[in-house]
């Protein structure tokens, strides 16, 4: 155990000081160019480039991903770096003193039986294998995997963004998979230039060797004045063993380059992976045995190596198929074991219905291509998610974004709960030009409608784009408009959007920093539900909930008198008083509104005491009905001199008076004059009264 611990510790010491360690080897693989080396640290140095060689040769065999090993490419470098330096060490030893230490001499002796041509044939092959086959199929390999990696990189983006919008992964896991499709991109990249290392280090070997041999039959005959035949026994034999030297890793390296551009994606090493698909097939495997016995029978050939193979082989083929037969019999018996009645088809996936979607003919799909000049659908649906979150309170759910071909190509749907609720109709390569107000000299165009709002609006020419701007038109793109329509119905319908367990998510969320208003709270006085009622009723006519440890402190104070929740909620809405009042401040400082006759409000009063149950006569419908044609034209009148249609009575009546007149007047606000704070400076423009006067 201790010496475990000590190797563990030297071994994190060790990679703290990897980078130094890195950037000193670099360096001293530049001295050795310049700075002779004695012969026995040549020696070390090509047993340790051999050594590397392997191990970088076995890793390559063992990853299962091309960006376990992401390093390969600058680790290809400075083994090329390395391997030249070596040769240019060892050049130096052969041709001052015809010597380069034993590594090399015994490959020059013993590998090729100290024939200097049987070696200088062997070497060339080597290169040939080496430069023609492994590294031009590499670098090509490559190529195509860089140049398809790069064309692949939009469409895995928009699939990422696809799963995050529709809630699938979280930011994390997305940004996780984008930095992973660009370091493919990245590795791929590096890969193909970096095969050229391999294929310039193949001719800068021969080129050497060939110097190598001219320099030393020079050095041999001028200056040592040996005779031809000896100066090129000596000078050639070591020049080739120092190229064999530095193939034979060189060749390792070529392999590992080609193995590791070639491997796909796996769940098992290069070797488990090879076996595993080549044992897969017994037939093939006896086809092979019967192949090899007739060979061995054919006269001429070698019968012992053809028989020996053809036994190993049909030894093989019936120890696959035992194995292939257990586990059919296996398969066999897990199927005997489950029910034999056939099993309905589970159609409960089928029962889901998304909160929110936003279905697109497919002439808009470029909208929701982020590398398009159009795109950005997918970004700007996100920051919603965020406005909303802001501006009310309500977390919402995912926007689901597909395509759907029943569609007209141009136009597009909101859904909510897989209703249909809004849509509408975007030209494509077109700006939407909407009057301000200020517009001094008019734009030329189709006339259409706003969606969000049904403004009146021209889609005009991106031609047209600048000089309408100029002329005092808003002018908006298509996504925009797309945009701003889903924000407008998701204001419109938060009721619906807030679940209970969205509910339950908030409240706990309140948990977390104040425990002691939720426990008050809940279970005791009031259940999830009811506070969900609550909540809906306050984002159905636009009041925020981002305070929600407010409302339910206010809840708490008045749940034990009553359980009602649209009276619960009008003691949120006064609680929420100084929300209110601000978003109805006009811009300089006033609420502008108009009041309700004293009458109107004890008649409604009267209404409330008999109970929402009581059938209402001919005379309530007529008093409804009238007091709604009143709060038209006051609204009417109120927003023909710029003012936004507020009306504002006492606490008592304000929800009661709001239900009689959303249906047909949704846009007008009711106000009580609990909500208005005192400090607010309120101007009262009208009174909404039965009689004439």
């Amino acid at each position: 155990m201790a010496v475990s611990r000590i190797g563990t510790q030297n071994l994190s010491r060790l990679s703290k000081y990897s980078d130094i360690l890195v950037a000193g080897l670099v360096v001293l693989i530049l001295v050795m160019m310049v700075v002779p080396l004695p012969a026995f640290l040549l020696d070390a140095l090509l047993v340790f480039n051999i050594t590397c060689a392997l191990v970088i040769l076995l890793l390559t065999m063992y990853t299962k991903d091309a960006l376990e090993f992401s390093s390969f490419p600058s680790m290809l470098l400075i083994a090329t770096l390395f391997r030249l330096a070596l040769n240019v060490s060892s050049t130096r030893l052969i041709l001052l003193h015809g010597y380069a230490g034993h590594v090399i001499e015994a490959f020059g002796n013993f590998v090729v039986g100290g024939n200097y041509i049987v070696g200088m044939v062997v070497f060339i092959i080597l290169v040939i294998i080496q430069f023609v086959v492994i590294t031009n199929g590499a670098g090509r390999v490559a190529e195509v995997a860089a140049r398809f990696t790069l064309d692949a990189m939009p469409g895995k983006q928009m699939a990422i963004d696809a799963d995050l919008n529709a809630g699938l992964i979280d930011e994390e896991e997305a940004r996780l998979r984008r930095r992973t499709i660009e370091l493919e991109a990245d590795f791929y990249g590096a890969m193909d230039g970096a095969s050229k290392f391999v294929k310039g280090d193949a001719i800068a070997g021969v080129v050497i060797t060939l110097v190598n041999i001219i320099g030393g039959i020079v050095i041999g005959i001028v200056q040592l004045g040996l005779p031809v035949q000896e100066a090129l026994q000596r000078y050639a034999l070591l020049t080739v063993g120092d190229g064999l030297v530095s193939q034979i890793p060189a060749l390792l390296i070529s392999t590992a380059t080609g193995i590791i551009v070639t491997r796909a994606a796996a769940q098992s090493s290069f070797g488990q992976e090879v076996t595993g698909q080549l044992l897969a097939q017994p037939r093939a495997l006896a086809i092979a045995t019967v192949l090899l016995f007739i060979f061995g029978l054919v006269p001429g050939l070698p019968k012992v190596p053809f028989f020996a193979l053809a036994a190993m082989s049909g030894a093989l083929t019936y120890v696959v198929s035992i194995y292939k037969e257990a586990e059919v019999k296996a398969g066999k018996e897990s199927k005997e074991q489950a029910p034999q009645a056939r099993q309905p088809e589970s159609v409960m996936p089928l029962l889901a219905v998304d909160p929110l979607e936003l279905e697109i003919g497919y002439g808009l799909l470029s909208f929701a291509d982020e590398t398009s000049e159009d795109g950005g659908l997918l970004r700007r649906v996100t920051m919603v998610r965020r406005q909303i979150a802001l501006e009310l309170g309500l977390v919402l759910p995912h926007v689901r974004i597909r395509d759907n071909i029943q569609l007209p190509p141009t136009n597009y749907v909101i859904k909510i709960h897989g209703v249909e609720v809004a849509q509408g109709e975007i030209m494509v390569d077109h700006y939407l030009a909407m009057d301000s107000g200020i517009v001094t000299q008019p734009v030329s165009g189709i006339e259409t409608s706003e969606p969000a709002f049904g403004l009146p609006a021209l889609w005009i020419t991106r031609s047209e784009k600048e000089r309408a701007e100029m002329a005092g038109y808003t002018v908006v793109d298509p996504v925009s408009v797309i945009v701003t329509h889903l924000t407008e119905v998701i204001r419109r319908h938060a009721a619906e959007l807030l679940g209970r367990q969205d509910t339950a998510d908030l409240i706990e969320n309140v948990r977390k920093t104040k425990p002691a208003v939720v426990d008050e709270l809940i279970p005791n006085l009031m259940t999830i539900g009811e506070v969900q009622k609550v909540l809906q009723n306050l984002l159905r006519e636009g009041v925020p909930i981002r305070n929600i440890s407010r409302i339910l402190e206010t809840l708490g104070d008045y749940a034990g008198v009553t359980r009602d929740p649209d009276i619960l909620t009008e003691y949120a809405r006064s609680s929420l008083a100084r929300v209110i009042s601000s978003r109805y401040r006009g811009p300089d400082g006033e609420i502008v509104v108009a009041t309700v006759d004293p009458e109107i409000e004890e008649r409604i009063a009267k209404l409330m005491e008999a109970g929402p149950d009581t059938r209402m006569t001919g005379q309530d419908a007529n008093f409804t009905q009238a007091v709604v044609s009143k709060v038209a034209d006051m609204a009417g009148k109120m927003a023909g001199s710029g003012h936004q249609p507020i009306i504002l009575t006492r606490p008592g009546v304000r929800f009661y008076l709001k239900r009689m007149i959303e249906r047909v007047l949704p846009n007008v606000v009711v106000l009580s004059y609990s909500e208005i704070t005192d400090d607010e400076k309120v101007r009262s423009v009208g009174m909404v009264s039965l009689s004439e006067n």
